[in-house]
């Protein structure tokens, strides 16, 4: 049996039958499988989940009913082999066969073939009769996003490429493009533990996206900055390659570990703490960075389960949250002082919502951006003077990350 398929069958099932995350999912199998067929497992995984609507309705018109659930996956991870991945038409339907008698679903295997040699006929030609990024994009979210809906849908339908940011002065990694926001941009499935900057503790991985809230602040040589939510770490680590004098939060001790293991690899410093940041006790800071905990809509072409996790209800309860954070960061903010929020979220509840509820709670004002300050990304500045990224921006560049940002201070 082919390990490859049989990890990708159990991610696929993990996420979709028992809703775990992807990587959570593959922390289960790390031990149990090599690296490499780890990798081709998240990658045919990461695809059917991707284009998961797409497929279906592939599968659908040569099927009379919907056959059992683990039969439909074993069919998901066939067509989207055949459909999205390049793999020739036999070796997608035997493997797929194979991957059915495996799992104990001998007497499917005849539909299994004879419907994954259907859409292999159909081929890829097959998809363009239909609406590929709305039927991959489940309805609330599509009608949350407004106008932008195709285009972030249209953002979501490639892997995303190895983004890294760089301590000052070094030069972008070789086979990297530089972005005109300073981030160095890899090719989709790109290694980063093999680039000698990871080796010599250079660079670390972050969208790019990811790395514009930081840049609001201006010069933070020398600053106190208190970094709120920072697990998992690429703002903090941003912060000190600057110069900052960073406290950073975070409640989750494993998470905080990697951070401090990064940290020791860059050869940076920071007042790294295990605590919840709407409790520990902290003096005033004249800079906080609250990324607060969010849906991580913004995330979905780094993470296309989160298509099939998220509920409305996720969002009102990272709303709840979010309001939480605000008010913490507001009392631990020094009179003169700034706080940048941000959220890698895509939906408005979380984003420009939040801050019109915190001006109402607090004598607080938007610092606005202006779309000079951000000449390649002027379409990403909003009336109110924030900055709203989404996956549908740079599309010829490998598009970016969702983010809601905004720099406010004390009216």
């Amino acid at each position: 049996m082919d390990p490859t398929r049989a990890i990708a069958f159990d991610l696929v099932a993990a996420v979709l039958d028992r809703h775990v995350t992807l990587d959570a999912a593959l922390d289960r199998v790390r031990l149990a499988a090599e690296p490499r067929d780890r990798a081709a497992a998240h990658r045919i995984a990461a695809t059917v989940l991707r284009h998961l609507g797409s497929l279906d309705a592939m599968i659908e018109t040569h099927v009379q009913r919907a056959p059992p659930v683990p039969v439909q996956h074993v069919l998901r991870i066939g067509a989207a082999q055949s459909l999205y991945l390049g793999t020739g038409a036999h070796a997608a339907v035997a493997t797929a066969v194979d991957l059915a008698r495996a799992r104990g679903l001998t007497k499917f295997a005849g539909l299994v073939n004879a419907v994954l040699r259907r859409v292999s006929e159909a081929g890829p030609a097959g998809l363009e009769a239909l609406d590929a990024p709305r039927l991959d994009t489940p309805a609330w979210l599509w009608a949350s996003w407004g106008a932008r809906a195709r285009d972030i849908a249209l953002g979501h339908r490639t892997e995303a490429p190895l983004d890294v940011s760089l301590k000052p002065g070094t030069p972008a990694p070789e086979g990297a493009r530089l972005l005109s926001t300073g981030t160095a941009r890899l090719p989709a499935g790109s290694d980063v533990t093999a680039l000698e900057g990871f080796r010599a503790g250079t660079l670390w991985v972050q969208d790019a996206a990811a790395a514009l809230p930081v840049r609001l602040f201006g010069a933070v040589a020398g600053q106190r900055v208190l970094d709120m939510c920072a697990a998992p770490g690429g703002k903090t680590m941003q912060l000190a390659a600057l110069g900052a004098q960073v406290t950073a939060l975070d409640r989750d001790a494993q998470r905080m570990k990697r951070l401090a293991e990064n940290m020791q690899r860059l050869g940076l410093a920071a007042d790294l703490r295990v605590a919840d940041a709407l409790a520990v006790a902290l003096e005033p800071y004249p800079m906080i960075l609250l990324d607060a905990p969010c849906s991580a809509t913004g995330t979905i072409r780094r993470h296309p389960e989160i298509l099939h996790l998220r509920r409305p209800a996720d969002v009102a309860a990272c709303a709840a949250l979010q309001d939480r954070l605000i008010d913490a960061a507001v009392a631990r903010l020094a009179p003169s002082g700034t706080l940048v929020y941000a959220v890698c979220s895509l939906q408005e509840e979380e984003g420009f919502a939040r801050v019109k509820a915190a001006m109402g709670r607090h004598n607080l004002v938007i610092d606005p951006i202006r779309a000079d300050d951000m000449p390649d990304l002027a379409d990403a500045v909003t009336p109110e003077g924030a900055l709203r990224t989404d996956p549908g921006l740079w599309l010829d560049q490998g598009s970016m990350d969702g983010f809601f940002t905004v720099r406010l201070r004390r009216s």
